[in-house]
């Protein structure tokens, strides 16, 4: 049967075995429980199974593809044929997963922003090993006072501690994706800003970066009455503008904003 990758969800199968091998190295997987998002035609899955894990979960959406993987590894892994954006990731086992993830870019953002909203003071996961289009990886791992630092940089670094491994080209990939993929790894903070809602912050960024060529004054007077006061407090200069502000200025007024009376 001649597979043919589907756009729709963002199908583009890693075959380079040296990279596959970087990426298996990235995590401890002997005797781990394992899950794969978006295992695709199994490559990865192969060097997975190499180092022995616990239990292996593949979470595939595609039904064409689960036929395809049933046929190559039988009952050595355990299949889901389900969107990830639906799953309940917690259920799957009693044990911490290792997470990994050639995720569609289409909704990579999403599934990442998804898992973090779900972190609590007891993660479900050890860690996530993930590729990204270079482009939103950049966003995810930048600093301020740099252009591609944003909400997601913010939102990210709240409970993850990240770290790039690799940029990956696209010849490695079936089909040639039209842009440069990375490799990130992602490690549960023990601390982290703890918010009475977890999508506080998601609305206090988007007010912020809705205006990000705009002095901070005006995000500023939009949330608060007292908007020079709670600056002062914050020890935040109004003149800049948002990209200035660190990642912990926006979990500090994140706090000052949930105080209010809504």
């Amino acid at each position: 049967m001649k597979l043919i990758p589907k756009k729709s969800l963002g199908q583009n199968f890693l075959f380079d075995k040296n990279v596959l091998k970087i990426i298996t190295d990235c995590a401890l997987i002997k005797d781990k429980d394992i899950l794969e998002v978006g295992p695709g035609t199994g490559n990865l899955t192969i060097e997975i199974l190499k180092k022995h894990p616990n239990k292996l979960f593949l979470i595939e959406k595609d039904i064409t593809l689960i036929k395809i993987l049933k046929e190559k590894f039988s009952d050595k892994v355990n299949y889901i044929n389900d969107d990830i954006l639906r799953i309940s990731e917690k259920d799957l086992t009693k044990n911490k997963l290792t997470v990994f993830g050639n995720l569609p870019y289409n909704i990579s953002t999403e599934i990442l922003i998804k898992w973090i909203l779900s972190l609590d003071s007891k993660p479900w996961f050890e860690k996530l090993v993930l590729m990204f289009q270079k482009e939103v990886a950049d966003r995810i791992i930048s600093e301020y006072n740099t252009s591609s630092y944003g909400r997601l940089s913010i939102i990210s670094n709240w409970k993850l501690d990240i770290k790039k491994i690799i940029d990956i080209k696209p010849n490695c990939f079936f089909p040639k994706p039209k842009v440069n993929s990375s490799l990130l790894i992602f490690t549960p903070k023990e601390d982290f800003f703890k918010f009475k809602n977890i999508h506080s912050l998601e609305k206090i960024t988007r007010i912020f970066f809705n205006h990000r060529r705009k002095k901070i004054k005006k995000s500023f007077n939009q949330i608060f009455h007292n908007a020079d006061e709670v600056a002062k407090k914050l020890q935040i200069d109004l003149n800049l503008r948002p990209q200035n502000l660190k990642k912990e200025d926006y979990y500090m007024i994140t706090k000052e904003f949930e105080k209010l009376k809504h």
